[in-house]
């Protein structure tokens, strides 16, 4: 697989695009838009959750990550992509608690 069949996510947040605001301020709700927000640039490159080969998942808290895996499993269901959590200092956004970032191939 050559590069240009790979798809480079950068960190998203959890803004609606639809509204322009942050999703409620609980870890549940966030990754969901997160995730969410992924998927459509990965749709948009002609890729998919499915796709994914890792994640990069950052929290402000990770006491939450328990909170975050439940959704994070779900969202991926039986597909498990590589991924590393870590508890950052800040995250760019009032009120965001996880950023995360994805490599996927274009299949």
């Amino acid at each position: 697989m050559g590069f240009e069949r790979l798809v480079f996510v950068s960190g998203q947040g959890a803004t609606d695009p639809a509204t322009g605001r942050l999703a409620a301020d609980d870890i549940e709700r966030q990754t969901e838009q997160v995730l969410k927000n992924v998927e459509a640039i990965l749709k948009a490159a002609g890729s998919s959750l499915q796709h994914v080969l890792r994640c990069g998942v950052f929290l402000l808290d990770m006491s939450e990550f328990a909170k975050m895996n439940a959704v994070y499993s779900r969202v991926f269901g039986a597909h498990r992509p590589a991924r590393t959590t870590v508890q950052v200092a800040g995250l760019p956004g009032a009120g965001l608690r996880v950023e995360i970032d994805a490599i996927a191939y274009v299949p």
